[in-house]
């Protein structure tokens, strides 16, 4: 069985030259961990770095849950050990930037001159007094009114600023001036676009980033500020497994070029839900086999109707579910694979298997989405060598939010349309995909 992916990975992209806004592009993502990464390092072994990323997942998912408890977006951000690492240009002459990547998050945000307080990062800091292009925002913009938390300051010319301010859930923060600004993707030129230049940041922050750019979708997220200058709020990637060849990158792609179409693929609404961040599904059941096991919600009983129970998220590796769905989910696999069941010795996963085998007959597990989307997952999606002779389930119990992670999502080109509401699946060789 090849080794899976992590929830790990670094958009690099390479800045050239500059064009007018065009309404698509892709750009390359590395997986942290691969010798493809400036953040590789060699001396972790894979399995310590498997086993890292499952424990983001569930301080990750208790993130997701306080969020969803809690009128406060700002808090979902996963601020250390960033999933994702975007590699951009900012401003007129740019200077490039780092940001931690996230869809479960909105505002862009990068550290800037000068400052009251910032942690220290390798990229050069961002000076607005040096970019023609930088202006800041009123506190009458729309914009503004977009933040949940936010102030009025006054600047040395008399006018009013807004001033954002965001604490995440492990107590880092940042505070500063709401702004606009030309940000350079590749060879694509965006100008106007709404970020949070911030003069007073600190917490778990490491020095590899910046800042964060948020995926999500609400009003201030890139994808959202894209669909007003591209073709609409479309995006995709395609994720490739880690057993891949190393120089073969998986690829994200916005506008017109993310669109997710053709033989195999099958589509599900999204679900309209506070916060608006997050990007919810309706899961139906789960088959194993041929064995259908319904959705169960924390009452224990079944809901395939429920809209909304679970949020599809790139940046956590492993899958949540509801205790009763999983264990029901977990008692069909037990009875359908023939091999020796052992406990896992970090108490994480819940069903493991004693094998130095690739192969131990794992079936084929069928995600049943609403609207007759069902997603048919390999032994690579469900299945994780953690040690030499044992491999483990990659979904776990979670009491109060269901995730379907990104080990689910390997090998699958999956596209998000915000306009037209849906999420799509496709098949897919990602490491054939350009």
């Amino acid at each position: 069985m090849a080794s899976p992916t992590l929830a790990c990975f670094t958009l690099l992209i390479s800045v050239i030259s500059t064009t007018t806004i065009t309404t698509s592009f892709t750009v390359d993502l590395i997986h942290r961990d691969s010798p493809l990464s400036p953040s590789y390092d060699s001396s972790t072994t894979h399995f310590r770095r498997l086993r890292e990323s499952f424990l983001r997942s569930i301080a990750r998912a208790s993130r997701f849950t306080h969020a969803a408890a809690t009128p406060t977006i700002e808090s979902t951000v996963i601020s250390s050990s960033g999933e994702y690492l975007m590699n951009l240009s900012v401003g007129t002459p740019p200077v490039q930037l780092l940001g931690i990547a996230d869809t479960g998050s909105d505002l862009i945000w990068t550290q800037c001159k000068p400052c009251k307080q910032c942690f220290n990062q390798n990229p050069p800091l961002f000076d607005p007094a040096h970019s023609s292009t930088y202006k800041t925002l009123p506190c009458q913009s729309s914009s503004c009114s977009d933040l949940d938390q936010a102030t009025c300051a006054a600047t040395t010319s008399g006018q009013d600023t807004c001033q954002y301010s965001y604490r995440y859930g492990d107590r880092s923060y940042t505070h500063g001036s709401l702004s606009v600004e030309t940000f350079i993707v590749g060879k694509v030129s965006l100008p106007k676009i709404v970020f949070g230049c911030g003069h007073d940041n600190g917490g778990t922050f490491d020095e590899s980033g910046s800042g964060l750019i948020g995926l999500g979708g609400g009003p201030l997220s890139f994808i959202s500020q894209l669909s007003k200058s591209t073709n609409g709020g479309k995006f995709s990637y395609c994720l490739v497994p880690t057993a891949a060849k190393s120089d073969v990158a998986s690829k994200i792609s916005f506008g017109s070029a993310s669109i997710v179409s053709g033989a195999g693929t099958v589509s599900t609404s999204l679900v309209s839900k506070q916060p608006n961040t997050f990007y919810y599904l309706t899961l139906e059941a789960i088959s194993v086999g041929e064995k259908k096991v319904l959705y169960k919600s924390q009452s224990n009983k079944a809901v395939a109707g429920s809209e909304g129970n679970i949020i599809i998220d790139s940046g956590t590796t492993l899958t949540l579910l509801p205790p009763g769905f999983h264990d029901d989910v977990v008692a069909a696999l037990e009875a359908a694979i023939n091999a020796e069941r052992v406990s896992d010795p970090r108490g994480v996963l819940s069903l493991c298997f004693k094998s130095k085998k690739d192969d131990i007959g794992v079936p084929v597990i069928t995600a049943h989405f609403s609207g007759g989307a069902d997603v048919k997952l390999n032994a690579l999606n469900t299945f994780a060598r953690v040690e030499d002779d044992m491999v483990c389930f990659t979904m776990i119990p979670a009491d109060d939010v269901a995730i379907f992670g990104n080990l689910a999502q390997i090998n699958f080109l999956v596209g998000y349309d915000l306009d037209e509401g849906t999420v799509s699946f496709k098949p897919t060789d990602c490491t054939k995909h350009r």
